[in-house]
């Protein structure tokens, strides 16, 4: 099925050069922070999902010391890793022993809550660590909305060796799929994952009419459209993931949670900054920092009680 265009208020975003939508959620970590931060009530994201079962965030966690992304202002970059104990298990019967994964999920988005609802830009950025490089043989899913029935992905941001592309295609890619239950699943966007460089994203997701447009741009660039706002159905709520994970390889799996093939002395990681999302009615849509906003002072105090 080809990409089927849409005409919205958003078809091109050039309002609110500086960030002064209303925030959804803020995920941006307050500079002087620590990995304990994260294992703390008070952090915007969930402290006991997702990652491996006998591990806390703080051992999931990096804060690197490098340069924020372009929404970071006060705010520092949090890298997300995996290692052979990054095995999550939803329940003691259901122990995922062919995924690797660690994510971040915003504490507030709990599945039904405004975040997917109405018309809201999802901002996030990413970027290599060399020092922890992924085994790009395999399929990585780095940012996802997973719908509140466990049933579908509404888009994901993925990289590696992805299932359904074409035969030789550059593993070293960012690829933004839309709703995977689709088929087949619509690219919308993709871009080499340059290393050394910040992948800016924006995607504005219009819950209402079912449509997805993505912003892109790298470092201290603006963002830019990539693309029309397109149909993708991401009904069905949900919440979203920032992290790494890591499916096996193998063929014939019939269920990739618990089987084919992961190597040991797992050593990877991906660096994220950025995070928020906004409210964008009325075609409200950020396209670089600007000035700092009040609501990082708001976070860093929440985040140092």
């Amino acid at each position: 099925m080809g990409l089927k265009f849409a005409f919205t208020s958003l078809a091109m975003a050039t309002v609110a050069m500086a960030q002064n939508c209303p925030l959804q959620f803020d995920g941006r970590v307050p500079a002087g922070s620590t990995p304990a931060s994260f294992d703390l009530d008070t952090s915007p994201f969930g402290t006991k999902f997702v990652f491996g079962q006998n591990l806390t965030m703080s051992q999931v966690v990096q804060l690197p010391n490098i340069t924020g992304s372009l929404f970071d202002t006060n705010t520092i970059p949090v890298e997300v890793t995996l290692s052979d104990a990054s095995i999550f298990a939803p329940s003691a019967t259901n122990i995922q022993t062919g995924f690797r994964r660690a994510e971040l999920q915003p504490a507030s988005n709990n599945g039904t809550d405004p975040s997917t609802l109405g018309l809201k830009t999802l901002h996030f950025s990413l970027r290599k660590d060399t020092a922890r490089p992924f085994n790009l043989s395999h399929e990585y899913q780095l940012v996802f909305l997973e719908d509140a029935a466990f049933s579908t992905n509404q888009f994901v941001l993925k990289t590696g060796t992805i299932s359904g592309q074409p035969v030789g295609q550059n593993p070293d890619l960012l690829v933004l799929q839309g709703n995977v239950n689709q088929d087949p699943v619509d690219n919308l966007f993709n871009v080499s994952f340059a290393q050394d460089t910040w992948h800016n994203f924006g995607v504005v997701l219009d819950f209402d009419k079912n449509t997805t447009q993505v912003l892109y741009s790298t470092d201290n660039t603006p963002l830019a459209n990539v693309t029309e706002p397109v149909f993708n159905d991401i009904s069905g709520q949900g919440q979203f993931h920032f992290g790494a994970l890591k499916k096996p390889t193998g063929d014939n799996l019939t269920d990739i949670t618990k089987q084919g093939f992961q190597e040991s002395g797992i050593n990877e990681g991906v660096i994220y900054g950025g995070i928020f999302e906004e409210d964008s009615t009325g075609g409200c849509v950020s396209l670089s920092a600007g000035t700092a906003s009040a609501a990082n002072a708001t976070v860093a105090r929440r985040w140092r009680r």
